[in-house]
């Protein structure tokens, strides 16, 4: 379009911007753009500004999704990116668009797809002379009576062409000759008919044929043009033409009526007879695509379809069909065809965009999608409703043309539905109705809107102690119903302690899994119940969390055997002694065994049972109790040791048991128990023999061993007292040197396995019971300086005067026969028992011994106030838990009057000898004897 075109008409209101460069123009009417591009341009011809006119930067061609969007099926244009203008997309035939419309227009939209916003756009294509005029058939073939008179017309077939204005047919031309001369005439839509005019009367004889070219130009630039060939035939005088029954035929008919029906018939009568009356009919103009759709029988006329007929494609055809008689004149009428629309197409649904997934967060009102509805049939057949299913939270609403916006009704849950597989039901209003659904699937994103939940608020667990170390416990789960990471839990423990521990050491938590392990061996007995809070929390952004309580109780199991409190087991391999009366009735409480058990419930239940006595039948143990009772009467002859072996069992599975050995004394009184004290034996296996005498070999060689010893060392003393003449003073008497090594353990007893030449005297309250200990062959015991320097010796508590520092007598005094223990101080349960006065003590060098041994040893612990009577090693083997019957207060001092002889040192209570209290002296003088005493 040349620039400086005016507008194509008043009825645009608007503006009209020329475009100088590439000679497009737009225009804004009724809210439309209109743009203007000649045809057959090349590909990406400038068409207009688009995003100018939009108020849009090129740039936000891509950031917006800005596209175009057709009705129909080719893509006549695209958008430039780079520029941001309207380019054609290909090459444009407006012949094949628009046809011989005087006007042609191509109409879009324009979507800016974030906002959803549509924008009409229409594009006008101005026609270019690339058509030239064409006529149907290359030959014309005309019978003129040679009668004819000048003057007669013959109508020609005109030509077609396809371009509009100017660049269409505008004139024909007839070759020269001499009988024919071309008049055009004008119809009322414009249309040019040429027609042959006889000018010159016609001689058949002379020329039967005329061979003329009619010529038919356009008004383009360039000029084109199109020729066809006429035949003229001139035949014999036919002097009738055929004429038509009506010179206009017209029918209506439904587009589905079916192929081959007959559609009506044209009829023409020719007055002639003969081979001049015979009249054919065919088509007098008419198109290729015509052809293809209708059938004109040459004989009869009618009319008929060659394929089903479209409203859609046109619901109007007009032909002109021709009846020719034998001599070749003819006559010409118009036939129309209506086509009435049937409901048969159903509506169309173009979804043009869908914004999928979306988010569960979206508010309401939010396009979601964007569709276009469409019917090819028109009237209330074209008119279409869309619907939704209910109880979908969407709604549609109209936008511009038959564009519908599908939007949020209402907030959105994934978890309740994920996907919408949503149905659009497009019905259009003919009858029948004819619909259409179209099924589009909506997924809705998930939003970290849901911590996640444990099925309970809290759970117990209950492990049995002692489990294995790595071992799985419990396991929690939590459930998350959103999706992906939102979903994905890991679980942790609270830092929480216990005792002031934290309760990671005690039980870990596979964060993925949620299975607890326990990371030690639990004891019921450390602690019985552990709280736990367990924390469940997904991977959302933010992250939600919840937590649960765990409380851990841990069972018991029987893995602690009952552990006995009393009597307590000696440290020394020595047998605490109970004491029993022999004068005890049936039933009488000797001791009591004490034990507990660390576990609880039936694992903790004892029972006391009597596993081995040494005479069956004389006492017997509570089952729960744990007492120890006689049950019958003590006799003479029953032994004065008694030996039970008890045993404590719990109720456990299996039951765990310990046993504690007691050794009963069955004694009026102690003296009685140190009477027989050398024939107390504990039971024993066959080899006591053996042990007895491997015992007396071992005695008799440290025996000799020590004889040799002394001997030696009194040569040396004598030595020295003739060389330096002062054996006054460095002679003494004593004990001090004697190794500790000389005490050995026998059967509970302390026994001193060594004579010294001393002279003891042992009294019970009478002066004629006391002990003589033989004495060695030996006089003097010499005795070194360092040893008085040992506080740990056996004899520590006994004050020996060379130790002191004063100056011993030369000789030792004879034994004081005071030491004697009173009537109260008699071994027994209660101190006042009566005793044999006139019986004597063992007069065996071998008891002697051991008993000088034992009071001795026992004196000594005294003083120190490192044990108590029968408490220790060194102990007389009594012990000092007794019955209710029998306390501490009932046992003897033996220390008060124990008397060394040939010292002045007396045996008192080691409080005495703490508070440097000198002992009560006794005969300080020393009596050296080269003999044995005998009583």
């Amino acid at each position: 379009m040349a620039p400086g075109q005016r507008g194509w008409g008043s009825h645009y209101r608007g503006f009209v911007l020329l475009s100088i460069l590439l000679g497009t123009r737009w225009e804004a009417w009724a809210g439309q753009i209109l743009y203007s591009v000649s045809e057959e341009t090349d590909k990406g011809s400038f068409v207009g500004n688009i995003t100018k006119d939009l108020g849009l930067q090129p740039r936000e061609l891509a950031e917006r999704r800005v596209r175009i969007i057709t009705k129909g099926k080719t893509q006549l244009f695209s958008l430039n990116p780079r520029s941001g203008s309207l380019v054609t997309a290909g090459r444009i035939d407006r012949e094949e668009l628009c046809a011989q419309s005087p006007r042609c227009l191509v109409s879009f939209n324009i979507l800016i797809e974030d906002k959803m916003n549509l924008y009409p756009i229409e594009v006008e294509i101005m026609d270019v002379n690339d058509n030239a005029p064409r006529f149907l058939t290359e030959e014309i073939n005309i019978k003129i009576m040679e009668n004819a008179a000048p003057g007669v017309r013959f109508p020609l077939k005109e030509a077609t062409d396809s371009d509009v204005g100017k660049n269409s047919l505008q004139r024909y031309q007839l070759s020269p000759n001499h009988h024919f001369s071309l008049v055009v005439q004008s119809g009322d839509d414009g249309t040019k008919y040429p027609e042959l005019v006889l000018e010159k009367a016609l001689d058949r004889e002379e020329e039967g044929l005329h061979h003329l070219v009619l010529t038919a130009y356009d008004g383009g630039d360039p000029l084109r043009s199109g020729t066809t060939s006429i035949l003229v035939t001139v035949v014999d005088v036919n002097d009738h033409t055929p004429v038509f029954s009506l010179p206009l035929y017209q029918a209506t008919v439904p587009e589905n009526v079916p192929v081959g029906t007959r559609l009506l018939t044209v009829n023409a009568i020719d007055l002639d007879e003969g081979v001049y009356g015979e009249v054919t009919y065919s088509f007098w103009k008419i198109t290729p695509e015509l052809l293809q759709i209708f059938h004109l029988s040459s004989l009869t006329g009618e009319l008929s379809t060659l394929k089903a007929l479209d409203y859609e494609e046109s619901s109007f055809y007009e032909l002109e069909v021709q009846a020719q008689d034998g001599a070749g004149s003819l006559t010409k009428a118009k036939v129309l065809i209506t086509v009435l629309d049937v409901n048969d197409n159903a509506p169309e649904v173009t979804v043009t965009s869908v914004s999928s997934p979306v988010p569960e967060d979206t508010p309401p009102g939010t396009v979601i999608a964007l569709f276009y509805l469409q019917d090819k049939d028109s009237g209330k057949n074209g008119e279409v409703t869309c619907s939704l299913p209910e109880n979908l939270p969407f709604k549609l609403e109209r936008s511009i043309d038959n564009y519908y916006r599908l939007v949020t009704a209402r907030n959105l849950d994934r978890e309740k539905m994920s996907v919408y597989n949503i149905t659009l039901k497009a019905t259009d209003g003919g009858i029948p109705l004819l619909s259409t659904e179209t099924r589009m699937s909506i997924h809705v994103s998930d939003t970290n809107d849901n911590p996640p939940t444990f099925s309970d608020s809290s759970y117990s667990i209950y492990v049995p102690e002692n489990n294995p170390r790595g071992a799985s416990i419990f396991s929690v789960t939590a459930q998350d119903p959103d999706s992906d990471k939102n979903a994905q839990v890991t679980y942790s423990l609270a830092e929480d302690t216990i005792q002031g521990v934290l309760v990671s050491s005690y039980v870990s938590i596979n964060s993925d899994t949620g299975i607890l392990y326990a990371l030690g061996s639990f004891d019921y007995e450390q602690f019985r119940d552990l709280q736990l809070r367990v924390t469940a929390r997904d991977s959302g952004d933010p992250p939600l969390s919840s937590n649960v309580s765990l409380k851990l109780f841990v069972l018991d199991k029987n893995d602690n055997a009952p552990e006995i409190l009393y009597p307590a087991l000696p440290t020394d391999g020595s047998t605490g002694v109970e004491l029993a009366p022999r004068s005890a009735e049936p039933g009488y409480l000797v001791t009591k065994v004490v034990a507990v058990d660390k576990d609880s419930g039936p694992n903790a239940w004892l029972s006391y049972r009597l596993l081995k006595a040494s005479e069956p039948g004389l006492f017997s143990v509570g089952l729960h109790t744990g007492e120890v009772r006689t049950a019958r009467a003590l006799l003479d002859r029953d032994a004065l040791k008694q030996s039970l072996v008890v045993a404590v069992q719990d109720h456990g599975q299996p039951p765990l048991s310990a046993t504690v050995t007691l050794t009963v004394a069955v004694a009026n009184s102690i003296p009685d128990v140190l009477a027989d004290l050398g024939s107390i034996r504990t039971p024993s296996e066959p080899d006591d023999s053996d042990i007895t005498l491997y015992l007396v070999v071992a005695v008799a060689t440290v025996s000799c061993v020590f004889l040799v010893f002394v001997t030696v060392l009194l040569a040396l003393r004598l030595w020295r007292w003739h060389k330096s003449h002062m054996l006054q003073a460095s002679s003494g008497g004593g004990l001090e040197d004697v190794p500790a090594s000389h005490f050995v353990g026998l059967d509970g007893v302390q026994a001193f396995l060594q004579t010294y030449s001393h002279e003891v005297s042992l009294t019970a309250d009478s002066g004629k019971s006391h002990f003589i200990f033989p004495q060695p062959n030996y006089v003097d015991t010499l005795i070194s300086q360092d040893s008085c320097e040992k506080s740990d010796s056996l004899l520590t508590s006994i004050d020996f005067q060379e130790c002191k520092g004063e100056a011993p007598s030369s000789q030792q005094a004879p034994p004081n026969t005071d030491w004697r223990f009173s009537q109260a101080q008699r071994p027994g349960t209660s101190g006042s028992q009566n005793g044999d006065e006139t019986g004597t003590w063992p007069n065996n060098q071998f008891d002697t011994e051991m008993l000088q041994a034992m009071i001795l040893a026992s004196a000594s612990e005294a003083a120190d106030g490192s044990s108590t009577l029968g408490g220790g090693a060194g102990t007389m083997g009594l012990s000092a838990r007794y019955g209710p019957q029998f306390t501490l207060q009932h046992v003897p001092d033996y220390r008060q009057n124990v008397y060394i002889p040939g010292s002045n040192a007396t045996l008192t209570n080691a409080a005495g000898k703490r508070d440097g209290k000198a002992p009560a002296g006794g005969n300080g003088n020393k009596k050296k004897s080269g003999k044995k005493e005998k009583k």
